[in-house]
């Protein structure tokens, strides 16, 4: 194993790999990242699966299979996606058992077409839960205002949750409220907390990607870069305050565990950026990076594991956060973008995802 995966891992932060495909399941490649790169997760989403599709004949006998019993293309994909997902769950299983089920986790996203609508959102939450029917899911809930009482609701019946498309400091403590809400709701109703697992993906490059592109307009190139990390260590304080809270200490007495914070979009989109600073500069215990697997080759062969990266420099990333809004960068209205943006790409996506079914659900 690399010694820069195995720093990161004794840092507390465990890595999870930020894609899934049958043909990485066939060929044993899950099994061995799990061996060799530390991986200790995987986490979908919709773009992926379209990416998955789009690829070789891994699909091809089920799709045929469908296609003979005459399924709808939603129950095809519905179909596909929970094969894929109780797989992998199968082959992360010993790491769930070994982590006492803190890791080992698979994420499955429900209908991104639904961001928007609570009571749907947790009508295919249950439906995805009983289909894949493995402890060691996770069910992707967007954060989105509608997605709250879906997140509390989920949470309260058992379902262990992993909250997708977090921007804002703001957004990510009323997630942690609707997290707490479903704990409590859930204790009320007599259930083991300790089955209950949730973690909150707090999205760090497409930040940068959006303020980078409103800095270069404004002229102020020396400010690039900076926000996403800022933002995340942010978000990090925010979350050490909510489990210092009498409320979480109530909750962790009756066996309940902490929402970890997920960094999710940690792949660097601009080439001037190292290709690690989002998991070199984001080292905090109780972590968890998802990677894509360059990002996770990439920090095995060359990233700089020097300890906490994010505790130590709060101080610093509230005066990013100053300096940008200093420059005329409006906060709310990027994370309000992004989220929107957000769920836009996650409907092409399964828009796309359909169309592939569609064209490949032949007899």
């Amino acid at each position: 194993m690399s010694d820069n995966l195995n720093k990161l891992s004794g840092q507390g932060v465990s890595i999870w790999l930020d894609d899934i495909s049958r043909e990485r399941l066939r060929t044993g490649n899950l099994e061995q990242l799990i061996r060799e790169k530390n991986v200790v997760g995987v986490t979908s989403n919709p773009t992926i699966f379209a990416g998955a599709l789009s690829k070789g004949d891994a699909y091809n006998a089920q799709l045929h299979d469908l296609a003979v019993r005459g399924v709808t293309v939603e129950e095809a994909v519905r179909a596909i996606t929970t094969y894929d997902i109780r797989w992998a769950a199968d082959v992360l299983r010993p790491v769930y058992d070994s982590t006492g089920g803190v890791d080992g986790r698979v994420s499955l996203e429900v209908d991104p077409r639904l961001a928007r609508e609570s009571e749907k959102t947790v009508a295919e939450a249950r439906a995805l839960w009983w289909m894949v029917d493995r402890p060691n899911l996770f069910i992707k809930i967007p954060a989105t205002l509608e997605g709250l009482p879906a997140i509390t609701q989920a949470l309260s019946e058992g379902i262990s949750v992993n909250v997708t498309l977090i921007f804002s400091l703001e957004r990510y403590r009323a997630v942690m409220d609707a997290w707490l809400a479903g704990l409590e709701a859930a204790q009320a109703k007599g259930l083991d907390l300790a089955s209950i697992e949730s973690v909150a993906s707090f999205f760090v490059s497409r930040v940068d990607t959006e303020i980078d592109k409103r800095l270069d307009k404004l002229g102020k190139p020396e400010l690039k870069g900076k926000a996403g990390i800022a933002n995340a260590r942010l978000a990090y304080a925010a979350y050490e305050e909510a489990v210092s809270s009498e409320r979480w200490q109530r909750l962790r007495a009756a066996g309940a565990r902490p929402q970890r914070p997920l960094w999710a979009s940690t792949g660097v989109k601009n080439p001037d950026y190292s290709d690690t600073m989002y998991v070199d500069q984001l080292v905090a215990p109780g972590t968890v990076n998802t990677m894509p697997e360059k990002t996770l080759d990439s920090t095995a062969d060359h990233a700089q594991i020097t300890g906490d990266t994010v505790r130590p420099f709060y101080e610093q990333a509230w005066n990013t956060m100053a300096a940008l809004k200093d420059a005329g960068i409006d906060y709310d209205d990027v994370v309000r973008v992004l989220e929107d943006e957000g769920v836009e790409k996650f409907e092409a996506s399964w828009n796309e995802l359909l169309e592939s079914v569609t064209k490949n659900l032949v007899p």
